[in-house]
């Protein structure tokens, strides 16, 4: 009896069932689809976005990278939670009181045609890129922990199924209550087995013997340095101040002081767990010192009980799940909401739209499973992908809080540059001039938006779709 196994299998269970109880809430209107009838209650949306920050790159990723590097590798998560922190504080207020579904929305209301465009193109890419993150991810979960089970190719097939189904089936519902599940799941199995694991291996200070002596694994900054650190901090906070995903967990609350205190906590819960998957990362390094960072991870995991194998890894897999079942939706919005309601079928009927918007979940998620195929570095690539927000942020914050310095074609400039950074970020190492790209978008971007506001008069709309 392969007891890991028969437990995803479970679990998988479980998030069906839960999936077509949420149907019942999630029929009706494309409200309730996709902003789950702007209802969700503060635990709803803490689980939310901790669901969706704590997914592959946080759990495995973080391990992974704190088999090289030590205990500093949790910072990354640590990042996750300080970006939701200011998120509830800054900027969750005004994105409900705007009553908008997307960012493009925002773009569309207040900016010209052109830059509404280039948001919801910009914004599909960055979200599409991250969802296909986690195929690779789930599927070198399942693919390495049951590798008797699961080839990577199957791994990959299996996690699409599960995402694509149960977003498919309940939305932002399916999503959220799913995400109930998936949080008690991944902080239960990976806090769990971190403290058995090191229990087992004699205790911290015996691991710390068993590690080479030339690499601070028991330092909480110097292997990823102050730089480092600060940079994904940098890249995150500006993440959750636009990136559509993060936004339509806000504006599905019923509230405002429902979604800043979803997002407060959920910030706090998020600032520990990733030195606890650093922990096991480090633990690795000592029990398996000559295997490759992906393989010593699963060793380790493997090595243990049965039953606390199989839960730990349903957890590493809940933390997946729970990441791309709210992208997968977002992405869906975005098509649905901003391409086709917008260009192509302005008077599409209710029932019409809520079956375009679940048809984008299905097809979206067999192209981001395509592309999956063929990215690799999960950690290098997100962090790239996601610096592309800081045009965003930008745009956002001076829209929210200083709309005097705003033109009408500031936000199309101003993602164009956006773009291009990045572009030569990736093709002419001479632009290499400071640590991270992200802070090459942030300068750039920055002084895009305030020379748009030097050289054109044209100030925004007050308000109205452009």
């Amino acid at each position: 009896m392969h007891i890991p196994f028969i437990i995803v299998c479970l679990y998988i269970g479980l998030l069906f069932l839960i999936s077509y109880y949420a149907k019942r809430r999630s029929a009706g209107n494309a409200t309730n689809y996709v902003l789950a009838g702007r209802q969700l209650t503060t635990p709803l949306i803490t689980v939310s976005i901790v669901g969706l920050a704590v997914g592959g790159a946080s759990t495995i990723g973080v391990a992974e990278q704190a088999y090289k590097v030590g205990l500093s590798a949790g910072w990354y998560t640590t990042a996750w939670g300080l970006g939701a922190i200011a998120m509830g504080l800054l900027v969750a207020k005004k994105y409900r009181e705007l009553n908008i579904t997307t960012i493009p929305e925002l773009l569309g209301r207040y900016y010209d045609k052109k830059g509404m465009i280039a948001g919801i193109t910009c914004q599909i890419i960055i979200q599409l890129v991250i969802m296909s993150l986690q195929y690779i991810a789930g599927g070198s979960i399942l693919c390495a922990l049951m590798p008797e089970v699961f080839t990577l190719t199957t791994g990959m097939l299996t996690s699409a199924v599960v995402f694509i189904g149960i977003t498919s089936i309940g939305g932002m519902w399916s999503a959220s209550l799913s995400n109930l599940l998936n949080v008690s799941l991944k902080y239960i199995g990976i806090i769990l087995a971190t403290i058995v694991g090191v229990t087992h291996a004699g205790g911290l200070a015996s691991i710390k013997a068993q590690l080479p002596a030339n690499i601070p694994y028991m330092d909480f900054f110097d292997g990823v340095g102050i730089v480092g650190i600060i940079s994904w901090i940098v890249v995150l906070v500006t993440v959750n101040l636009s990136l559509q995903s993060i936004i339509q967990i806000s504006l599905g609350a019923k509230d405002v002081r429902t979604a800043q205190r979803g997002f407060i906590i959920g910030g706090l819960m998020m600032l520990p767990i990733g030195f606890v998957s650093a922990l096991m990362g480090v633990m690795a390094k000592s029990m398996f010192p000559d295997v490759s960072p992906a393989l010593a991870l699963p060793m380790t995991i493997m090595s243990l009980d049965p039953v606390l194998a199989g839960i730990t890894l349903a957890a590493l897999w809940a933390a997946d799940v729970s990441t791309a079942c709210n992208l997968l939706l977002s992405s869906a919005t975005l098509f649905s909401q901003d391409i086709y309601k917008k260009f192509i079928n302005p008077t599409v009927s209710e029932k019409n739209f809520l079956i375009v918007t679940k048809g984008a979940v299905i097809l979206l998620g067999i192209l981001t499973l395509t592309l999956a195929m063929t990215i690799s570095g999960i950690i290098n690539t997100l962090m790239i992908g996601l610096s592309l927000t800081a045009a965003f942020s930008v745009i956002v914050l001076f829209t929210l809080f200083a709309p005097g310095f705003c033109r009408r074609n500031s936000a199309f400039y101003t993602i164009l540059t956006g773009v291009i950074v990045l572009i030569l970020w990736q093709t002419t190492p001479a632009v290499r001039v400071v640590p991270h790209v992200i802070y090459l978008e942030w300068l750039a971007c920055l002084g895009t938006f305030l020379l748009t506001y030097l050289l054109d008069r044209e100030p925004i709309a007050s308000g109205e779709c452009a």
